[in-house]
């Protein structure tokens, strides 16, 4: 899963990225050059610190998430400067945005617009990626019609193209739009910005996050109702500085600033959410492993995420769910207790299931 920072300058953008991927400032000098950051996030998870306390594996590797941070977007840049085009063309890999918008105040860091209003920040971002969807569909369709023949695959993908065109006319998005898995096929293959799931981080100061109130906070809140977008609310300086305490000092300070979830934790659920994603797991003495995998995901297409031979020789796969090992402790209490299941190869896999897959080749 590819996941893009974006913003305008100045939000706190890059501070999240060292947030999530633990990288610290000198690591980030190509984003003042314009040039998108990539990092990897580890998915914190609860489950696997259990399960590798358990089984005392050689190895322990959690759900990994690329994050992108790409380089802020200026409001006073003109759509087809070369900073626009570069800031819009490295958001199309990606496979969610993160709009960070800014609610603190300071002095040291002034905001481009002059003030804090991260309602009109938001818009301003998406008002960009919908102009430049509107684009290359025009393009698109002008490509076709400048053609010698439209055929009537040609002539599909027109209507289709300008139902799209008219959704975006009217201020939507096509992520919204109800259309075939067919048609949904079609559309990803142009990277349209406005189809991407998206998520708003809203950045507090630490007096916005102990009042939980900031500049225009009912004109985000229903901004972000309005057009689908959920809205995360996080102190990102404060949560870089508490990654950075010892580990017995971490939770002693989340409770006393009134945090209950790490920011990093919070933000990869919500993305899960947002990208239908769930985590299997497999354990055993060599390697205790999450799997990210699509929600609705059958065992045999799981079992192919580790590898494709176990894929093509699924016999069965052996399911036990996460909560049942950690009320008992240990797997023979779970064989005990019949809570060992045998699961063909169309079983639908939950969240938290812990699977070992048979298989012959």
């Amino acid at each position: 899963m590819k996941i893009g920072l974006v913003g305008l300058n100045q939000t706190g953008k890059s501070t999240l990225f060292n947030l999530l991927t633990g990288k610290e400032n000198n690591d980030n000098l190509s984003i003042s050059k314009g040039a998108a950051n990539i990092g990897s996030c580890t998915v914190p998870d609860e489950r696997i610190d259990f399960l590798s306390e358990l089984y005392k594996p050689k190895k322990t590797t959690y759900a990994k998430i690329e994050i992108t941070d790409i380089a802020g977007f200026a409001v006073s840049d003109d759509s087809h400067s070369s900073g626009a085009s570069r800031f819009l063309n490295d958001l199309r890999p990606c496979d969610a945005l993160v709009h960070v918008l800014r609610a603190f105040e300071s002095d040291s860091v002034v905001h481009d617009s002059g003030s804090i209003n991260p309602a009109r920040d938001l818009e301003a971002v998406e008002t960009e990626m919908l102009f430049a969807d509107l684009e290359m569909i025009e393009k698109r369709i002008g490509r076709i019609k400048a053609g010698k023949k439209i055929t009537k695959e040609l002539e599909t993908e027109i209507n289709l193209l300008k139902k799209c065109f008219d959704r975006l006319e009217k201020g939507g998005s096509i992520f919204d739009m109800e259309l075939t898995e067919q048609e949904r096929v079609f559309t990803r293959q142009f990277a349209f910005l406005t189809e991407k799931p998206r998520l708003a981080v809203i950045n507090l100061g630490e007096l916005e996050w102990e009042s939980k109130n900031y500049p225009n906070d009912d004109e985000l809140k229903a901004l972000c109702k309005k057009i689908s977008i959920p809205l995360l609310e996080l102190c990102v300086d404060m949560e870089l500085e508490i990654s950075r305490l010892p580990q017995d000092d971490k939770l002693p300070f989340m409770e006393d600033m009134g945090i209950t979830e790490s920011g990093i934790s919070a933000l990869a659920q919500a993305a899960y959410n947002l990208m239908g994603l769930i985590s299997f797991i497999t354990v055993g003495e060599d390697e205790v492993r999450a799997w990210t995998i699509e929600k609705g995901l059958i065992a045999r297409s799981a079992a192919g995420k580790i590898h494709s031979d176990i894929e093509r020789g699924f016999i069965r796969a052996e399911v036990v769910k996460y909560s049942d090992l950690h009320e008992l402790g240990s797997m023979p209490k779970v064989k005990d207790k019949g809570l060992f299941r045998l699961e063909g190869k169309e079983y639908i896999v939950n969240d938290g299931d812990i699977i070992n897959f048979r298989f012959n080749v």
